[in-house]
């Protein structure tokens, strides 16, 4: 692997524009899980009327993928957003990990001696920018962010829980996490920044992801086609692990500390 970081951190020396996509694997090393690990970590205490107390109880309880669409939310709007508030709290809950802290670290470099950085997330915690990360497009919205379903003015909660199920904007409509649920478009304006940092990388490394979930699995491929060197960073095998030109099986939090210790300024 020592060769490999070599390579990695040799490239990001030299890189003139360097885009980043993260996934759920990043987010994991902060002690936020998938759905599927969650599943396994099941815990049978119950509060809230029979809610389960936890994230882990929270994501095993219920089908993420019935909950996390806009016809769950219409037709059961307080379970809807009670489960996504309980998720809020707990990345609020949650610290940036040394991958995260390494990617804003990498950032710096880049853009301190004139380069550019974008880093593309599908992950939607807000721990990169707590981790100083500045150039941050998220794929898939925020849930520390929820709008209104009538203006679409977007209000940040506070720290703690609400009190309200379901929270109400100032115009009395209801309010929503700011996530794109299931059968949602991506943001217009995420994607066209992602597609225009994609097109003139000429590093592209993909973190953290499985590279199954499209659009954002296809833009390790498009910078590809367009002559960047692509990297991976994850710690079991994807479907991009053949293609790319250095594969590290690893967790982001051990590899990307040592590829900055290995960095030149």
């Amino acid at each position: 692997m020592s060769g490999a970081v070599d390579a990695v951190a040799e490239l990001l020396s030299r890189a003139r524009r360097v885009v980043v996509l993260t996934g759920a694997g990043i987010s994991a090393e902060s002690g936020l899980r998938t759905f599927r690990e969650a599943a396994d970590r099941q815990e049978q205490s119950t509060s809230r009327g029979g809610v389960p107390p936890t994230m882990e109880g929270l994501w095993k309880s219920f089908d993420p993928q019935k909950l996390a669409t806009p016809e769950a939310f219409e037709a059961d709007p307080e379970m809807v957003t009670r489960w996504y508030d309980h998720r809020r709290v707990g990345c609020l809950a949650a610290q940036p990990n040394p991958g995260h802290v390494a990617l804003a670290e990498i950032e710096r470099r880049v853009v301190a001696r004139g380069g550019v950085f974008t880093l593309l997330t599908q992950n939607v915690d807000r721990l990169h920018q707590r981790a100083g990360s500045v150039n941050v497009v998220e794929l898939h919205g925020s849930i520390i962010e929820w709008r209104c379903v009538k203006t679409g003015r977007k209000v940040t909660p506070g720290p703690g829980a609400m009190t309200e199920f379901p929270p109400r904007s100032e115009c009395g409509a209801l309010l929503r996490p700011d996530v794109v649920w299931f059968g949602e478009m991506l943001p217009e304006t995420a994607v066209r920044a992602a597609q225009e940092a994609v097109a003139e990388c000429d590093v592209f490394l993909s973190v953290g992801t499985s590279a199954q979930v499209y659009p954002a699995a296809g833009f390790i491929h498009a910078a590809a086609r367009n002559g960047a060197k692509t990297v991976e960073v994850n710690k079991d095998p994807t479907p991009i692990s053949p293609m790319v030109d250095w594969s590290v099986l690893a967790k982001a939090g051990e590899v990307l500390p040592e590829v900055v210790g290995r960095m030149g300024e």
